[in-house]
């Protein structure tokens, strides 16, 4: 069995240990070890490891992981999702379909101090669910608008996939950050729009709420300023050369556990629980990023990345031919794989593909606008059936609401995602405006 044939035997097999519901780390570890030794033998394998695990876990840059999932274990732990939702419907809770207006716009603001998808679907589901339901909205229109809300946590700045791209592509944290925010807004924008046309033609999909009075709305926006502060100071910080990403997460982090505490009373029992959580959370990713990394050095060992990326180069296809069909890729994954798995497994292959691609910008850009692209095709991949994660964690949080309910009230923001995909892969300049101001 010559090199090749090594890398394809690993790709095919680690996406089938994943199918069979083997952990990301464990397959991909477990097929990298493997293919490594298969190529090298097994002394270069352990030297590599030895090796490889120091140099991977020394790196400064790597622990703005963990602080930005304590800043997301902080908010969770200090009730600030339902600060943000209570501010959103005094805001948007009289129009039509206000109330799920509100659960996006609270489920964008949740993300902008989370960071994960999962965790602001689930979290937003605990305040926004039992509302709507209470207020009569359908089945379908809530679980299909936390579901898809709930992807807004990896689009909005700060994102956990976006600093894992931004770490394995060595490229800049704050740019790509920068690049997420107007995809972002395009996406809060849509997302609305869909209940708005929702609410219009499913009769009886979304009563009318009583308008909250300018008292209300200015109490309840009192209320969220300081996250909004620390987003802005994040964000800007970053942008503005203030601090680095690290330094800014730690900032963040700090921030947000001062507002849990002054706002939201969480105590020594809440402080711990969130660092144990984000501590457990960060050990699973940095085995996660070492199994990837293992995993990516077989399949360069094997030539199967250069292999694929001459074949390409040699296609009579233009290079935006050449990324929509990758994107498809992506697009046909997320029905059946997690995001960070799909995000590992397919790097090591699409990046050199694209850097070995013209599209007339420099390869940093290419990497930040494909970037972009591969975290809204996962988020995509968060709702789709028949595995879309986001849609299992809201089913098992409203257990009397079946799966195909849920199914049928995501499909229009599904619909929204691909044409914001299409949107952003012909039109460049929109994740790549605000990173060439940097």
């Amino acid at each position: 069995m010559d090199r090749i044939e090594i890398g394809l035997l690993m790709f095919a097999a680690s996406l089938v240990l994943i199918a069979l519901r083997m952990t990301v780390a464990g397959a991909m570890l477990l097929v990298g070890g493997l293919g490594y030794a298969a190529i090298v033998g097994w002394s270069p394998l352990l030297s590599t490891m030895k090796t490889m695990t120091y140099s991977k876990f020394s790196s400064y840059s790597l622990s703005v992981l963990p602080f930005f999932l304590l800043m997301g274990e902080f908010a969770t732990k200090g009730g600030m999702n339902s600060r943000l939702f209570r501010a959103a419907r005094a805001w948007l809770g009289h129009w039509r379909g206000g109330l799920a207006m509100a659960t996006i716009g609270g489920c964008a603001s949740f993300g902008a101090v989370c960071g994960s998808s999962i965790a602001t679907a689930a979290t937003m589901s605990q305040v926004a669910l039992p509302e709507m339901r209470k207020l009569g909205y359908s089945p379908a229109l809530s679980t299909g608008t936390l579901a898809a809300g709930g992807t807004l946590g990896i689009l909005i700045p700060p994102s956990i996939i976006l600093v894992i791209y931004a770490i394995y592509t060595e490229q800049s944290v704050g740019a790509l950050f920068a690049a997420a925010i107007v995809p972002g807004i395009i996406a809060i924008v849509q997302y609305m729009l869909v209940v708005a046309l929702y609410s219009r033609f499913v009769k009886g999909a979304a009563p009318r709420l009583e308008k909250a009075s300018w008292r209300e709305r200015i109490e309840a926006t009192l209320e969220i300023w300081p996250i909004g502060i620390v987003f802005v100071l994040i964000v800007a910080g970053i942008y503005r050369g203030w601090f680095s990403p690290t330094e800014a997460a730690a900032i963040g982090a700090f921030a947000t556990l001062v507002l849990a505490v002054v706002q939201g009373g969480m105590r020594w029992k809440g402080f711990i629980e969130a660092v144990l959580s984000a501590g457990s959370l960060s050990a699973m990713m940095f085995l996660i990023m070492l199994s990837a990394e293992l995993f990516a050095a077989a399949l360069a060992l094997s030539q199967l990345p250069s292999e694929i990326s001459k074949w390409v180069v040699g296609l009579d296809f233009g290079p935006y031919t050449i990324l929509f069909c990758i994107i498809v890729i992506y697009l046909v994954l997320g029905c059946f794989m997690e995001s960070l798995a799909m995000v590992l497994l397919t790097l090591p292959v699409f990046v050199p593909v694209m850097l070995s691609l013209d599209f007339g910008v420099p390869s940093n850009a290419v990497l930040v606008w494909f970037g972009i692209l591969v975290l809204m095709s996962v988020e995509i991949g968060m709702i789709t059936p028949p595995f879309g994660l986001n849609l299992i964690v809201i089913n098992s949080l409203a257990k009397d609401i079946p799966m195909k309910e849920t199914y049928v009230g995501v499909l229009g923001f599904v619909g929204m995602d691909i044409v914001r995909v299409m949107a952003v892969l012909f039109f460049p300049i929109l994740p790549l405006w605000l990173p060439g101001l940097m």
